[in-house]
């Protein structure tokens, strides 16, 4: 199978780029405040579903999966960026770090108890995201939790648009665009958040889960 452009772009950047980044991004949680009351959250709903480990899907350097693991969760990282899985790896050696693409992952179906796409999914064209969401369906357990975060946009959009993003290509969505596609992947939207806790642009959150009835998609 040909590999779409867009990954081999996206991995290309963040390989050139991966020690800055994860510069960047060290210790950015301590000063989030909302986004470590959303991981906790979803952390909570996670354990007490029982339903399996939690994929967090662009991974990086792997400071989202240490914290997710520091939250009691059975936590790993998957990345396409093989140089950012080797600073993952060597920064917390007792997590598990892949190689992978969210539009690709080789897991059966219900295999994950949570999935977290933390700014990951901001890469992906707009045409590719409901396949990415069904994706995620299949791999979530009944009852399963999905927790995605991106840069938002003005909720008269009505589709993404593409703006200068630190590393590569990204889109900026509106809150109200996402939660739809998420209804339509087959998940109930428990809850979201429009926050500005970045100088440029609003952030926006979901937490959401696939219905305890669903199968598989």
């Amino acid at each position: 199978m040909i590999e779409p452009s867009f990954l081999r772009a996206t991995r290309t950047a963040y390989d050139a780029r991966a020690a800055e980044y994860a510069a960047f991004v060290s210790g950015s949680l301590e000063t989030r405040p909302l986004d470590r009351a959303m991981f906790a959250v979803f952390a909570e709903l996670v354990r007490a579903a029982g339903a399996g480990p939690v994929a967090d899907l662009g991974c990086g350097p792997g400071h989202v999966t240490a914290h997710l693991h520091s939250l009691g969760l059975e936590a790993f990282g998957v990345d396409l960026s093989p140089q950012m899985i080797e600073l993952a790896r060597r920064a917390h050696p007792h997590l598990r770090f892949e190689e992978g693409a969210m539009t690709a992952l080789d897991l059966p179906d219900g295999a994950l108890g949570g999935i977290v796409a933390w700014y990951s999914l901001i890469h992906t064209p707009p045409e590719r995201v409901p396949e990415v969401l069904a994706g995620f369906h299949r791999l979530l357990a009944p009852g399963g939790r999905l927790l995605i975060a991106f840069q938002s946009g003005d909720e008269r959009l009505t589709a993404p648009e593409p703006f200068d993003h630190k590393v590569t290509l990204a889109y900026r969505w509106p809150l109200g665009r996402v939660a739809e596609l998420l209804r339509r992947a087959g998940f109930a939207v428990d809850a979201e958040l429009r926050c500005d806790q970045d100088d440029r642009f609003p952030q926006g959150c979901l937490l959401v889960r696939k219905p305890a009835g669903a199968g598989g998609r």
